[in-house]
């Protein structure tokens, strides 16, 4: 792990491999690649061992994927309370490089007290739908100014976001998590929804550090 953190030290970027445990169940992260992922300044990207360039591509009209045929969807989670720039500048850099739609993905969760409004006879759920909807459409107009070229999906969910993020990555060529730089005594930390994904996506991913 030193010696990787220190080789990334000057570099745009690292890649690593990891180990597939079987099939679609995602990545085996070892002790080494999570102290790498929790330290790195630059962004980490997880490659399964075993993936191939094609696999990151739309299936071609016989149903087989094909590096012949454009990228699938780049798919990035979105906190829209604190949305980053670092994290989405990479993903919209990366959606542009392979000319491939971006869905930007915000998970929310219902507030606690939407348990006094049901009992009251009101159903908050479309509402705040609809404001999550709205925020993050907000969030990403001066995103969509900066990048014309990029095709963007917009998607907000109730729910877990690391659940939402994991079953987006069957669809996706690459999928982008931010990890907020935790600088403690007691240690470091990737954060549970970058961990999740870490280990459950079935695609690439990228976990890019930000303040």
């Amino acid at each position: 792990a030193e010696v990787l953190l220190e080789a990334a030290r000057d570099a745009e970027l690292l890649v690593l491999g990891s180990r597939a445990l079987s099939g679609l169940t995602g990545f085996l992260i070892g002790s080494v690649g999570q102290s790498v992922v929790a330290r790195a300044e630059v962004p980490v990207i997880l490659v399964r061992a075993g993936e191939q360039a094609a696999d990151e591509h739309v299936k071609d009209p016989a149903g087989i994927p094909s590096a012949a045929t454009g990228f699938r969807p780049v798919v990035v989670g979105l906190d829209t309370g604190s949305p980053d720039e670092t994290v989405l500048a990479f993903a919209f850099e990366e959606a542009r490089r392979r000319e491939a739609t971006l869905t930007v993905l915000r998970v929310w969760n219902l507030p606690s007290s939407h348990t006094y409004a049901l009992a009251a006879g009101y159903d908050p759920r479309e509402d705040l739908a609809r404001a999550q909807a709205e925020a993050l459409t907000e969030a990403l107009l001066p995103w969509r100014e900066k990048y014309p070229d990029v095709e963007v999906t917009e998607d907000s969910r109730l729910g877990s976001a690391a659940g939402h993020l994991v079953a987006a990555s069957h669809d996706a060529s690459f999928v982008v998590v931010g990890r907020r730089v935790r600088r403690s005594p007691f240690g470091v930390h990737i954060g549970a929804v970058a961990h999740a994904v870490m280990h459950h996506a079935t695609a690439p991913v990228a976990v890019v550090a930000h303040d």
